[in-house]
């Protein structure tokens, strides 16, 4: 599957959605629409589309590590500025389906159909009102028992890579919204995709268990995906107020050099908020540190993608700290 980006170049159109003069002057504020966000916060150009499609799988094993937040995060950037990004929730919490305002109940189609029913992953997506160029394949309750019923099928760790191949719609990027466990859900997300995202917490256990992941990813792509491979760590919730957060961004820049980007995404409270309007921080709170962050960190990656250096002046990038005398937290990579 290839994306249109040669054939169409960027939309015509980078700040879809209703402008400001479309609504009501008496009405109540409250979270701006997408269109109206951007066009008041964020005039800036489209980002470069990627000349195919770029499949990032989302993961870490540790929870409340900003997995969903991220994927719902970036995937609105890029969408806001110009690309075709389709979310696909495979997370039997449902949170990113939430976050982008889509219906997930047990009776919609979701992407456990498409795994389990071998059903096409076309008659599942569903487009996210008010972000032009953003879709969702939601999940319900039912993918809960989708890892013991994934195991007697044949080719179990392959489904989602043979749905994502039959999708006929151009795309710029497919990202993966993976559940906190390294299962055959993590394990068909990092067959179907070429690049691997880590979000990486700010706290002193950040690095705690990532060797496993690692390892996973190391034998994913020796036997089943020789093209997957770490391309982005992103460190989140960072609080510049701590001299641990300096140190955790240390020892991961450390560990992981270039693969980690300049940007990083603060504690904030609007990005908390947001899920509970069914909206992104960017379309909730586009003058936040958290949204102007997160439309930061997807113009690094985009970038990244057609091999242009990153210019980042305007990033929020994370403060070094001289080393500390403690025990080193990179022990969890052991």
């Amino acid at each position: 599957m290839r994306s249109d980006a040669n054939i169409a170049g960027p939309m015509a159109d980078p700040v879809p959605g209703p402008r400001p003069a479309d609504t009501d002057p008496g009405a109540d504020p409250g979270p701006l629409a997408a269109g109206e966000a951007v066009s008041r916060e964020t005039p800036s150009p489209p980002m470069p589309r990627p000349d195919q499609t770029r499949v990032m799988v989302v993961a870490n094993q540790k929870g409340g590590v900003g997995k969903t937040t991220t994927t719902v995060n970036l995937a609105a950037s890029l969408a806001l500025h110009g690309n075709r990004v389709l979310v696909i929730d495979l997370d039997p919490q449902g949170n990113a389906s939430t976050a982008l305002g889509i219906d997930h109940h047990a009776d919609v189609p979701s992407i456990y159909d498409v795994l389990i029913d071998s059903r096409k992953l076309s008659d599942v997506v569903q487009p996210v009102r008010d972000v032009e160029g953003l879709f969702c394949a939601p999940a319900t309750i039912d993918l809960a028992g989708a890892e013991i019923e994934l195991v007697s099928l044949v080719a179990r760790e392959s489904r989602l890579d043979r749905a994502i191949q039959a999708y006929e719609q151009p795309l710029d990027y497919i990202l993966i919204d993976c559940p906190p466990s390294l299962g055959l859900l993590t394990v068909n997300a990092l067959v179907a995709g070429a690049e691997v995202l880590i979000p990486i917490q700010c706290e002193y256990y950040a690095l705690e268990g990532l060797g496993q992941l690692l390892r996973n990813v190391e034998l994913v792509k020796g036997h089943l995906n020789p093209k997957l491979h770490v391309s982005t760590i992103l460190l989140t919730m960072y609080d510049g107020r701590t001299r641990l957060a300096s140190q955790v961004a240390d020892e991961v820049r450390t560990h992981f050099g270039h693969e980690v980007l300049r940007t990083s995404i603060p504690r904030s409270v609007r990005i908390s908020e947001a899920p509970s309007y069914g909206q992104t921080v960017l379309t909730y709170d586009p003058g936040s540190s958290g949204a102007l962050s997160y439309l930061e960190a997807a113009r690094e990656i985009a970038l990244r993608g057609i091999g242009v250096r990153y210019d980042g002046s305007k990033a929020h990038m994370v403060g070094r700290q001289p080393q500390q005398d403690q025990h080193s937290m990179s022990e969890g990579l052991q």
